[in-house]
């Protein structure tokens, strides 16, 4: 394969995208908190990489598909840990076993547990 200066480029802007989006990847999978995150985002961005794999795979192989693919990748992930974490009632989400051990002990040690006070949960 001939490296030339619009090859060069397309290598170059890929591994920029990637170590952009990197941490915001780490980030997201290591506190699970993906609050600041639209889900309506997140299915737009899902469903412009399916239409617009049409168009990528049926270019010549180049960085462009390692790019289109990193992006289905991890708009994919973003969808998936968004459904898991936070896109559940919000009853599942407060009464964590863990938010369950801190109102027990508030129970014990005679403080007023406020059940309606969402907690987070620390996984």
């Amino acid at each position: 394969m001939d490296i030339t200066i619009p090859v060069l480029a397309g290598v170059i802007s890929t591994a920029t995208f990637v170590f952009s989006t990197l941490p915001m990847l780490r980030k997201a999978f290591q506190t699970k908190d993906l609050r600041s995150y639209s889900l309506g985002h997140i299915l737009l961005a899902n469903g412009g990489n399916v239409v617009h794999s049409v168009y990528v795979f049926a270019l010549p192989p180049g960085p462009i598909w390692m790019l289109h693919s990193f992006y289905v990748v991890t708009t994919g992930l973003m969808l998936f840990w968004y459904l898991r974490d936070e896109w559940r009632p919000v009853r599942w989400r407060r009464f964590t076993p863990q938010s369950f051990v801190s109102v027990s002990s508030r129970i014990v040690s005679g403080q007023d547990p406020d059940p309606t006070a969402p907690t987070r949960p620390a996984w």
